[in-house]
């Protein structure tokens, strides 16, 4: 970890989306494209400064919350959003999630920087970590498997449509 909110992998700095004209344009671009947004039920209902403002009062919540612009470190391009962030009408139930511009799949960027947010969520004291995928949607079905999550089986209980369930547990403290 970096500066507050920053975090950093090998090869990504996951950092605050901005307003700034670089950001808007990628979240636009990211989240105009159907084979991205058929993953997630459709496209944002709000424009991408709302988004951004949205992600940002979730990022304010503390250690347990988050959304991150996943940015290369290398070109400096986003790769995508990662998050972090409660279940909609759960018990305390947090979800990580990935949302990566189709010119930056096949990198294994999603699963590096899943697996530090999940790393930040159990130092914060999180027990439990879950993620959500649309049956049929086999690169997030394989980042699932890639972060040790173990399938739960298809439910309903957060959104209102039937998703894959995984959840990982935060490892045993051996005193």
């Amino acid at each position: 970890m970096t500066a507050a909110g920053v975090l950093s992998t090998a090869r990504l700095w996951l950092r605050p989306w901005t307003t700034g004209r670089d950001d808007l344009g990628r979240l636009l671009d990211l989240y105009g494209r159907d084979e991205v947004t058929r993953w997630l039920g459709g496209r944002p209902s709000v424009s991408p400064i709302e988004l951004v403002a949205r992600w940002a009062a979730v990022s304010a919540t503390g250690e347990r919350a988050g959304v991150w612009a996943a940015e290369v470190r290398s070109t400096g391009v986003v790769a995508g959003t990662i998050l972090l962030k409660p279940l909609p009408e759960g018990v305390g139930e947090v979800e990580v999630g990935w949302h990566l511009h189709p010119d930056c799949w096949g990198h294994g960027y999603a699963t590096e920087a899943a697996r530090v947010v999940v790393e930040r969520a159990f130092a914060a004291g999180l027990p439990e970590v879950y993620a959500v995928v649309r049956p049929g949607n086999a690169r997030s079905l394989a980042v699932c498997r890639r972060l040790g999550m173990q399938p739960l089986g298809r439910m309903r209980r957060w959104y209102d449509v039937e998703l894959e369930v995984f959840r990982r547990m935060a490892p045993a403290v051996v005193e």
